[in-house]
């Protein structure tokens, strides 16, 4: 368990929970302890599927721009081969659906991690973006990449440009979030949609999830190529057996899965 980030696990739900007051700043320590929760989360059979959250106030307002305001491009280089990146690189490997559950600000590199995740849970009150351009420079984790394939090129190229603020309404019309639930009510939404995964197919969930992640990179005739191959290796799994027999006896919804 690290010091600013720690994995909950209660009846099958992983939460990786930020705990840095007061803005959840994302300095280096927090990078690489966000790393290590998500590899946790991804290796434990008793984690179904995964929060992130970082609390009532805020999700997460940035990056620690103190940390990085005096260094040079050979430094900020060398920071990111093990930095932000790689940290959401690891959150968005996490072989289970994701969920972020946003509150107050989720802003910069925040954004950045909520875009990491499968989903955006987020409260009626917060504010969103990719303020980077503001203090000269351009989303480093993944925004420029994450935010155009979500909600195309001229979109986020107008978020990234202004660095502007989106509230809720205009975030949810773009696709930037998924839900929007009153600001109390997040974690539990984020929570009740999470929970539907708890005893399911493991393998044929992370199979779905690696299908769409690599398919939307390649063009169609190679997504169908990594779909087939997924869809195949699952007949030799007991949950194929499981789910198939289950089906056929008492109809869909039954099946009791076993994970192996």
């Amino acid at each position: 368990m690290g010091e600013f980030v720690r994995l909950e696990v209660d009846g099958g739900v992983g939460t990786i929970r930020l705990d840095r007051p007061p803005m959840n700043a994302l300095n280096q320590q927090v990078e690489q302890e966000i790393r290590a929760t998500a590899n946790e989360a991804a290796e434990r059979s008793d984690v179904y599927a995964v929060i992130v959250y970082g609390g009532e106030k805020v999700f997460a307002a940035g990056a620690d721009i103190k940390e990085m305001a005096e260094k040079s491009s050979t430094e900020m280089s060398a920071k990111e081969r093990e930095g932000l990146s790689a940290a959401l690189s690891a959150v968005a490997a996490i072989g289970k659906p994701t969920v972020a559950a946003l509150t107050g600000y989720a802003l910069g590199g925040g954004f950045e991690l909520a875009l990491s995740c499968d989903r955006r849970v987020a409260g009626d009150n917060v504010k969103v973006g990719q303020p980077e351009i503001l203090l000269g420079v351009i989303p480093g984790a993944g925004g420029t990449q994450r935010l155009a394939r979500l909600v195309g090129p001229s979109k986020a190229k107008d978020i990234i440009y202004t660095g502007r603020f989106v509230k809720t309404d205009e975030a949810l019309s773009l696709g930037m979030i998924d839900e929007v639930v009153p600001a109390d009510d997040v974690y539990a939404a984020a929570r009740r949609w999470a929970e539907q995964f708890v005893g399911g197919p493991v393998h044929a969930l992370a199979a779905a999830k690696a299908a769409i992640d690599e398919g939307v990179e390649v063009d169609l005739n190679h997504g169908l190529r990594i779909e087939t191959h997924l869809f195949t290796s699952l007949f030799g799994t007991e949950d194929q057996k499981i789910g198939m027999r289950s089906f056929i006896e008492h109809g869909p919804g039954k099946a009791e899965f076993t994970g192996r």
